[in-house]
């Protein structure tokens, strides 16, 4: 399962703009960039179904998500694992996974892998949060609990990024998110990882 705690490398700098991408979600209907971005603006998590680190988060990600959503930031959930050596993180339990979760924001699948290369994805989960723009205004941890450390997860690192975002602050400092790494296809790893 892979707990070593990878942290995120940040290739997309604040203010660049969210790389365009058409994704599936678990039922094979597309999702483009531009369609789901929200007013105000666009959360964009690398996730996937098995990884501890998600799972520690994911009921308190489909709460936040869900009040987001009031505000005008939309959330959208990408998963780039090898499926292969992976089959749990398959699409096919993805729309499984986020019901229990209560995630009701699109859950994409990113098979060739293109898509977290391009937004320098390194765990699960990673998050990106992009303003009305949709340049990156926050890259960075969810908040300070971990699987093991004791704490619950309460979002507070991307909630108080997301209150600057929505009140026109800067952006706080960010950690980088810690998880899993994504789990790349055999020879497929991009040159920022490892």
């Amino acid at each position: 399962m892979g707990m070593a705690e990878t942290p995120s490398t940040f290739m997309l700098k604040p203010g660049d703009l969210a790389p365009a991408f058409r994704l599936p979600d678990p039922s094979g209907r597309d999702h483009a960039l531009a369609s789901l971005a929200g007013p105000k603006g666009l959360l964009v998590v690398f996730a996937c179904n098995h990884c501890p680190y998600v799972i520690h988060l994911a009921d308190q990600l489909g709460e936040l998500a869900a009040q987001w959503k009031e505000q005008g930031i939309a959330t959208v959930a990408i998963s780039s694992n090898d499926v292969e050596n992976y089959p749990q993180d398959a699409p096919d339990l993805m729309a499984e996974f986020a019901t229990r979760y209560g995630w009701d924001f699109p859950y994409l699948y990113d098979e060739s892998q293109e898509v977290a290369k391009a937004y320098g994805a390194a765990c699960t989960p990673d998050f990106f949060l992009f303003n009305a723009e949709l340049k990156l205004f926050y890259a960075g941890q969810f908040d300070d609990s971990r699987p093991r450390n004791g704490q619950s997860a309460d979002g507070s690192s991307l909630a108080a990024a997301v209150e600057a975002l929505l009140q026109g602050n800067p952006a706080p400092a960010a950690l980088p998110s810690t998880g899993c790494n994504i789990k790349w296809k055999p020879g497929g790893a991009p040159p920022y990882f490892g």
